[in-house]
């Protein structure tokens, strides 16, 4: 709990992070779609109503795509192509991005939308707590925090995050160095209502610089500096008077008749923290860098910080992250922060400087004539140009770090998608537009070793597009190039373990959970928990890649047993298909709301009903839940594929099993599928679809599942049975067996055991949630119309 004072008691949280403005909440959501759990402390009772910031460049706008987050914004903002380097018009519009140019959204509305998307993923956030003592001891961050009511509180976490601006708590509790020089000239900046003044676009006068831009609201943006005149040492913000009287200074215009709604002044100070990580305690934003927010890149800086940072930061905490991923965002955002200050520092001399500057922005305004000048500075003014190399930024990997251009893909008849969407999920992705080239297959196969973190598409694309120029690329979750095809197929394995981690495949166990041990050794089935996390996470499992047989737009679907492993597989990827999927789940809660975050997350649609199986009047309760939610998504209690895949297993030998374990293992796993089939019937539409998950192991024997085989066979009769009864409504009933598939238990995280079970395969490994659910996506599709009483084997060919 929240208060203890032991520094030996259980973390309260996995990571703290410090400020709650956009670049603390984006990294909290970045953190959550990791699986990472994460509480983000902030000072303030209530959300600053400043906009201090309204420019997003088109990198932004990219990752921003990446999570589906420019839906929740609103209509598409305003796009000015026009921008400036210190304040020398030039085209922004010329950069290789769908979002290029300046985009006008007011901090406080990126701020709501943050806040929104970080909370719905899960995100605590706690308002009117305020950082006031910070220790690392050993494997832990201990936070003393007040709140408001003045209670105090110690919270103890694996990492702590500053995203608490450029005054830092963080970085002045954790002793971070802070290098630079302070401002030596500022602006002065209000908003103000009442007035009606030219609009003026950094307009120089012989004493000073004026900006003026009227919004939408009536409301006008005022800056105003006076050269010469040096900054201020300031404990608040400037008065409007003060405004008022440098305004008149420069332009000769009084606007002391408006009404100001906010005032504050800024200046030229540039410093950047010498290292972002401390131990377990990091930086990002302005807690890591201070710059003048000139041409509106200082927001944008920050949020690419926590973009970078939250995948990486939610690996390690998940015990998943290779050796030095989490030292990645030192090297590679500490090198961009330095370029973007630097950037900056040379606009802000061209901008703030008076008469002495005149022959330079002479020379600067002749260059920005030259489209290889504007195409340079444009490239890193957008964000879209700076390339986070990292350890990976060897001379001999030209694309090692440089973010892959957004671009559509096509994944099959009619299906279309892009490179920004398929992120969405927050997995890595392997994406192969040439794959009957040389070695493709080879290294599809390879990659899907790592299928818990890193999506395989294959997919067409327009051909001078990125993907299609680089005919294979490895991208990370921030959607940055970890390898290209011209790298050499030795290259992406080396990537894949560098960004990555060690081969470790998904969710869970069909046919032996906790089973097959060498020489027949069991071990224990672990606690419930998601893919790729240690008991008590919630790492997100991605969708399987897009079925190329057609699509489920506009379907219901009921999945039972879907908060984890193979259930979990097929609800995101019918999801991703374009099914309304009902997440059915008997305990954990916590797991069935991050499979249905992770779904709309990744744009799709789903909510989840819980029914214990088994039980006295489970169906009912179950069919409760599903027509509620129907009826409240669709306006309808209709379904259209009904999924059986709940179910338990026995795990002791048969001279153990008692009548009350046979008992349970019949009433969970044979009696409740029929009558949830029988129940559906009443909703179920014409030509829909029932699949049943049963076991390879009603082919091939287990002495200890010996009643679980037996309830799994029931079941494949009952489809048989049924696909006769339904036929003349164009039903489809299936039966599919899975065989031994990774539930991401502790066996499997033993290479000699993870070895002997895949040699029972044809294909030499284990199968993985995601070849169950494209399997069960097409019995699901209309592409197996012709399909039905069927038993599908999929178990990878075991024993053959």
């Amino acid at each position: 709990m929240s208060g203890t004072t032991d520094p030996r008691a259980p973390l309260d949280t996995q990571v703290v992070v410090v400020g709650a403005g956009p670049v603390g909440l984006l990294l909290a959501g970045e953190l959550r779609l990791g699986g990472a759990d994460v509480v983000v402390l902030e000072r303030l009772t209530e959300p600053s109503q400043e906009s201090r910031a309204t420019t997003l460049h088109a990198r932004t706008m990219e990752l921003f795509d990446q999570r589906g987050l420019l839906d929740r914004i609103g209509p598409m903002p305003p796009c000015d192509p026009r921008g400036h380097f210190g304040g020398i018009p030039m085209d922004l519009g010329g950069v290789d991005s769908a979002y290029a140019g300046q985009w006008k959204v007011p901090q406080t509305r990126t701020r709501e939308v943050l806040l929104e998307w970080a909370t719905e993923l899960g995100a605590e956030v706690r308002a009117g707590h305020e950082l006031v003592a910070l220790t690392q001891d050993g494997d832990r961050v201990l936070a003393g925090v007040r709140t408001a009511e003045g209670r105090t509180l110690r919270i103890g976490c694996a990492y702590l995050v500053g995203c608490d601006g450029e005054d830092s708590t963080v970085r002045r509790l954790a002793a971070f160095a802070f290098p630079g020089v302070d401002a030596t000239r500022e602006l002065l900046r209000a908003d103000v209502a009442g007035i009606d003044i030219p609009d003026r676009r950094f307009e120089r006068f012989p004493d000073g610089l004026a900006i003026a831009g009227r919004r939408p609201d009536g409301v006008t943006r005022v800056m105003v500096h006076r050269f010469g005149r040096p900054a201020v040492r300031r404990t608040a913000e400037p008065e409007f008077a003060e405004v008022v009287a440098v305004w008149r200074e420069v332009t000769g215009e009084d606007i002391g008749s408006g009404t100001p709604l906010w005032v504050n002044a800024f200046g030229d100070a540039r410093r950047q923290a010498d290292r972002y990580r401390m131990g377990r305690v990091l930086l990002a934003g302005d807690a890591a860098h201070v710059q003048m927010p000139v041409g509106g890149q200082a927001l944008n800086l920050g949020l690419q910080d926590a973009a970078n940072l939250g995948w990486k930061l939610a690996a390690e905490v998940a015990g998943r992250a290779p050796e030095r991923l989490l030292d990645t965002y030192h090297e590679e955002r500490h090198a961009v922060g330095r370029q973007v200050l630097d950037n900056i520092a040379a606009q802000s001399a061209v901008l703030l400087g008076g008469g002495e500057v005149s022959a330079l922005r002479t020379v600067l305004a002749e260059l920005l004539r030259h489209d290889s000048a504007v195409r340079q500075l444009a490239g890193r003014i957008s964000g879209v140009d700076l390339r986070s190399a990292g350890a990976a930024g060897a001379s001999d990997r030209p694309w090692s770090g440089a973010r892959l251009a957004p671009a559509e893909l096509v994944t099959g008849p009619g299906a279309v998608t892009s490179t920004t969407q398929l992120l969405r999920a927050g997995s890595g992705l392997l994406i192969d537009t040439d794959p009957d080239a040389p070695g493709h297959a080879e290294l599809r196969a390879q990659a899907a070793l790592w299928a818990d973190r890193v999506r395989v598409v294959v997919a067409g694309a327009a051909p001078d597009s990125e993907p299609a120029r680089l005919g294979a690329v490895l991208v990370r979750p921030d959607g940055h190039i970890a390898w290209a095809r011209a790298e050499g197929p030795a290259a992406a394995l080396d990537a894949l373990r560098r960004w990555f981690g060690a081969p470790r495949a998904l969710d869970t166990v069909a046919g032996a959970k906790g089973r097959a041990a060498p020489g027949g050794a069991r071990t224990a089935r672990p606690a419930e928990r998601t893919a790729a996390g240690p008991a008590g996470t919630s790492a997100h499992v991605p969708p399987s890649r897009r079925q190329k047989m057609g699509t489920l737009e506009n379907k219901t679907a009921l999945v039972t047993g879907s908060s984890r492993g193979i259930g979990r597989a097929v609800a995101e990827r019918l999801a991703a298909e374009g099914a309304l999927v009902v997440v059915h789940y008997a305990r954990n809660k916590e797991a069935a709301e991050d499979t249905v975050s992770g779904i709309r997350a990744g744009g799709g649609r789903a909510f989840a009903v819980r029914a214990t199986l088994g039980a006295a009047g489970d169906v009912d309760a179950l069919f409760d839940g599903v027509e509620e939610g129907l009826k409240e998504h669709t306006g309808g209690v209709e379904l259209d594929i009904v999924v059986n895949n709940a179910g338990i297993m026995g795990g002791v030998s048969p001279e153990d099993t008692t009548p009350e374990l046979f008992d349970r293992l019949v009433a969970v796993n044979a009696k409740a599928p029929f009558f949830i089939v029988q129940r559906a019937l009443r909703t179920l539409r014409d030509g829909g679809r029932i699949i049943n998950i049963t076991s390879g192991l009603t082919r091939f024997a287990n002495p200890e599942e010996i009643a679980y085989a037996m309830t799994k066979g029931a079941v494949e009769t009952m489809a048989r049975h049924y696909a006769k009864h339904l036929a003349g409504r164009g039903i489809t009933v299936n039966s599919v067996a899975p065989g031994v598939t990774n539930n991401g238990g502790e066996i499997f995280d033993d290479p000699q055991a993870v070895q002997f079970m895949a040699q029972l395969s044809a294909f030499n490994r284990v199968g993985e949630p995601s070849d169950i659910a494209d399997v069960v996506a097409f019995l699901a599709s209309d592409a197996s119309r012709w399909i039905t009483g069927a038993f599908v084997d999929a178990t990878g060919g075991t024993l053959l």
